[in-house]
């Protein structure tokens, strides 16, 4: 087998195992409080699963800053999942951002 066959082997692997880690990551759960306010869950497919938000913080006077702490509570989960996935990519390929 040549030099070129088993670079494409390699990198076909590398791919497989991309595929494997990131379809476990989609099924993942990142899960972040603020303040005691707001819980936030979402998949590694950076879909919003629940929202919870504490009894005393729903007073109407309250409103624009549980909006921000939602808001704020999604971007750290978002993030999270950002890191981990690049944390992935690098683990197998050496680098972030995958194979490409």
């Amino acid at each position: 087998m040549n030099q070129m066959q088993q670079m494409l082997m390699q990198a076909q692997k590398m791919q497989r195992q991309l595929q494997k880690a990131h379809a476990e990551l989609e099924q993942k759960e990142f899960t972040v409080e603020k303040a005691g306010l707001v819980t936030v869950v979402l998949t590694g497919d950076k879909k919003v699963k629940s929202i919870a938000i504490d009894k005393d913080a729903l007073n109407p006077d309250d409103a624009e800053m549980v909006e921000e702490t939602i808001v704020s509570a999604i971007n750290e989960a978002i993030e999270k999942i950002t890191a981990e996935a690049n944390a992935i990519d690098e683990e197998i390929t050496g680098r972030s951002g995958g194979l490409y």
